[in-house]
């Protein structure tokens, strides 16, 4: 990244859309692929503002410069943005807080949009194309106005890629496209181009690291009936990768060559799913074939994990129980001996204590340790220049979690500096009966995962509270950290692809954060196992099974504010903490086992 303040950038910007007559810049937070985690080379709407969290949408104008964000990030925002020329713009579930709405009331009609047709998908240009017809904008995707701009641009990366060992693997590369292929049929489609990169890594049994903390790599795949076409960098393809897709008839072409493949196509029936992929590969397959549009169904087949899988993950969450007793062991003494500590120590030593476990790969995101008000920035991250001392009283809250070959881990736990208020107890209890109560939940198979969320809530709710973030979102395995496509938020709409079925894992994690004060979430992994009735008149139900292994906090409970079930709960979840974490620990570190998953 360069010099230049974000206000320069905005000017220069300004004048390189004077230089091709367009009146409005839309920059999603977004690559060809859809990803969240994006590779440097992608990272606009940072470089152009300045703003580091993990989603926005920016709309910049001659005399207009917003960032559009939802709640999780508005404080965020606002600091960052300060001086930089751009305006927060506070996004909600209503549709006339977005940007689309802002352009239909800002923009003049016959006015010019340049988005670049690589970062936005087929799903969010047909809402802003649709928006163009309604108000006659003619909308222009063929332009990389920022390449222009940014001089010193990150080359793409070109990490080697891996094969998972076999034995991690549930089905051989050939069998997953296989079953791709009877999909297919099914959806009278005769090929299948995808670009989202967990679903390609999941469906070839590699793995990478072009990007942080989900192991991906930079590609695209088409697949129909008798050809599998991977566009991938050679560069990261060792002699033995080139040589293992070979065997399995898998054809490698560059990757900057997709388009040109797909505008070759003729006459076929192209299933894509349009959240994840570009609008330009979508207009490429159109020049001459049809869109088939629909979920991915490798989304679906790897929603659902194996039970081999689930026992490797039950695995990689051991690993991770015991780097995180050792972490919280030695945050223990360093408070006790009144160490210095910053949220800057504790991202360090517990990156350090997970990276001792074998088959560590990375984080699976970046470590968020808030202390007291930066708690209250659901996805805060300390940095060198702004960072806050762990000293006096208050809470903080340590949201973190690994990638190993096992699997992935995402935990959140708050920990009592100093003395915590008697306010702040009873929120950490609340949020505690949030947590017990989506845990205990038993729910009808395939029930629509939004529908989940509100029996999360109740306890927050009765007291007029709540918390801007959904509930819970699936987990992949070995792969990105958010993964659908269930989610438990009601935020999120009700659609066929989002029920709930056996083996999904998804994360339990309610928050209560009061701004300027103080931040509270509780969260473990959790996976969709059958509960079994004799009577099954009314068809198949699930339960969750929790696999983070961890002690929650027990000096911040109000114990009277708990029922007796749901001090029954805890009492097993850390018998179940003790049982699986004790036999790999001693000494010190085992005691602090034991003191912690005390029965109350």
């Amino acid at each position: 990244m360069n010099s230049l303040s974000p206000a320069n950038k905005l000017e220069n910007l300004r004048t390189i859309m004077k230089k091709y007559q367009q009146d409005a810049f839309i920059a999603m937070s977004a690559d060809p692929h859809m990803s969240e985690y994006l590779p440097d080379y992608w990272k606009i709407r940072q470089w152009l503002t300045g703003f580091t969290g993990s989603v926005g949408t920016i709309v910049v104008t001659q005399n207009f410069a917003g960032l559009w964000v939802d709640g999780r990030y508005w404080v965020q925002a606002e600091q960052q943005l300060e001086n930089t020329g751009y305006v927060l713009q506070k996004q909600t579930p209503d549709e006339s807080s977005t940007h689309l709405a802002w352009l239909s009331q800002h923009l003049a009609k016959d006015a010019k949009i340049s988005v670049n047709g690589n970062t936005i998908s087929t799903q969010q240009y047909s809402a802003l194309s649709a928006l163009a017809i309604e108000h006659n904008f003619f909308i222009q995707t063929d332009l990389d106005l920022i390449d222009e701009i940014w001089t010193e641009r990150p080359a793409l990366p070109l990490q080697p890629i891996w094969q998972m060992a076999d034995d991690l693997n549930a089905q051989t590369r050939l069998e997953k496209i296989t079953a791709i292929r009877h999909k297919l049929i099914q959806k009278k489609a005769t090929g299948h181009f995808i670009s989202a990169l967990d679903d390609i890594a999941w469906i070839l049994n590699c793995r990478g690291r072009d990007v942080e903390y989900n192991p991906v790599f930079l590609a695209h795949l088409y697949i129909d009936h008798s050809r599998t076409v991977l566009f991938i960098d050679d560069a990261k393809l060792s002699t033995e990768m080139q040589q293992r897709f070979a065997l399995d008839n898998i054809e490698i072409l560059a990757y900057n060559a997709s388009i040109k493949f797909l505008l070759e196509l003729k006459q076929q029936n192209i299933l894509i799913d349009p959240a994840k992929v570009s609008i330009s590969s979508a207009q490429a397959i159109e020049q001459q074939s049809h869109l088939v549009q629909d979920i991915n169904p490798s989304s679906l087949f790897k929603s659902r994990k194996h039970p081999s899988e689930i026992a490797h993950v039950r695995s990689a969450m051991t690993k991770d129980g015991v780097a995180l007793c050792h972490f919280f062991h030695w945050l223990d003494n360093a408070l006790a001996d009144k160490e210095s500590i910053n949220e800057l120590t504790i991202d360090e030593k517990i990156s350090g204590f997970r990276a001792q476990q074998a088959g560590f790969i990375g984080l699976s995101f970046s470590t968020i340790a808030g202390f007291n008000a930066n708690g209250a920035l659901p996805h805060y991250r300390a940095t060198e220049e702004s960072f806050s001392e762990i000293s006096g009283d208050g809470l903080l809250l340590i949201d973190s979690g690994a990638q190993y070959d096992e699997g992935t881990t995402d935990i959140t736990r708050v920990v009592p500096i100093g003395t915590a208020s008697v306010e702040q107890k009873r929120d950490y209890t609340l949020v505690l009966k949030c947590h017990i109560a989506l845990a205990q939940t038993v729910f009808p198979e395939g029930i629509a995962s939004p529908l989940l969320d509100s029996i999360t809530r109740q306890t927050l709710w009765k007291y007029g509270l709540d918390y801007r973030h959904g509930t819970g979102h699936g987990v992949g395995y070995a792969l990105n950290v958010h993964e659908g496509p269930q989610v438990i938020s009601y935020y999120a709409p009700v659609t066929p692809s989002t029920k709930m079925r056996e083996g999904m894992i998804t994360s339990n994690e309610p928050g209560l954060y009061h701004q300027g004060k103080y931040g509270i979430r509780i969260e473990n992994l959790v996976v969709n196992k059958i509960k079994h009735f004799e009577d099954t008149t009314y068809g198949q139900f699930l339960e969750f099974e929790t696999l983070t292994l961890c002690p929650i906090n027990l000096t911040c409970i109000v114990l009277d504010l708990l029922s007796h079930d749901e001090k029954a709960w805890l009492n097993q979840y850390h018998q179940t903490v003790r049982e699986r974490l004790a036999p790999h620990l001693e000494g010190d570190v085992l005691n602090w086992l034991n003191e912690n998953t005390q029965a109350i």
